[in-house]
């Protein structure tokens, strides 16, 4: 997954950056992180990229 394609996920299930932190509970910075995984300015983590696409297999599995 690249950087663009994790803030497409993201914005796709309506989070902000600080919103999809806080629901992972990655602390007071989780929000800068997740920022700098988008911006190519650390290495997207292979876990929250897994996490956020199951985030989104799920949504697009509910009904209506």
């Amino acid at each position: 997954m690249t950087p663009e394609q994790f803030k497409e996920a993201r914005r796709a299930l309506a989070y902000s950056q600080q919103a999809l932190a806080d629901e992972w509970s990655m602390g007071a910075n989780g929000g800068r992180t997740i920022r700098r995984w988008e911006q190519g300015e650390r290495p997207l983590n292979p876990v929250a990229a897994y996490a956020i696409g199951m985030m989104l297999k799920t949504a697009a599995e509910l009904p209506e």
